[in-house]
């Protein structure tokens, strides 16, 4: 299976010109250069100033949808919030030395369960807030009159025909 290899302190094993092995390095370089300048090309002509443009990256976030968005502020806001916490049990464990993991378990999983319960009551309130029907503004001009009576409606026949007509 494995070819056998010279030993190279032996006597018999073949003898390599130092040229001879610079040549084949300087072809191996020269055969890679070839392969990557044929598969890549870049454009060196400059991009309109006016007219369609290729996205270019911006820098901060990447571009994703707002609900992305807002999971990813809480993400970030919940890993900074737990730092402290961190921190602290990690002293509180090198100063005791020895403590017991379930206590350890309980003091970190109270702040978890707190800010997925805060996220949860914020995100059904806004919800609730996107559920309420805007606040309407109505500005006239001149003289508004406003009827609160009801409107009777009368509809008869095949062929109906309604007319709304304020009772008099």
């Amino acid at each position: 299976m494995h070819a056998d290899l010279p030993n190279p302190n032996s006597t018999t094993a073949p003898a390599y010109d130092r040229t001879t092995l610079d040549d084949q390095a300087n072809q191996l370089v020269a055969a890679v250069d070839d392969a990557l300048r044929a598969s890549s090309y870049r454009d060196p002509s400059p991009l309109p100033a006016i007219g369609p443009t290729p996205p270019v990256p911006q820098p901060g976030r990447p571009p994703m949808s707002q609900r992305a968005t807002d999971i990813s502020g809480i993400t970030t806001a919940i890993g900074i919030a737990s730092l402290p916490v961190s921190l602290g049990a990690s002293a509180i464990m090198w100063t005791a030395g020895q403590v017991d993991p379930l206590v350890i378990g309980i003091l970190l999983g109270a702040p978890v369960a707190l800010a997925l319960a805060l996220s949860r009551v914020f995100k059904s309130a806004k919800e609730a807030a996107a559920a309420a029907p805007a606040e309407q503004h109505h500005h006239y001009n001149g003289t508004v009159i406003q009827d609160q009576r009801s409107i009777n409606t009368q509809t008869r026949g095949v062929w109906a025909s309604t007319r709304n007509q304020l009772p008099r």
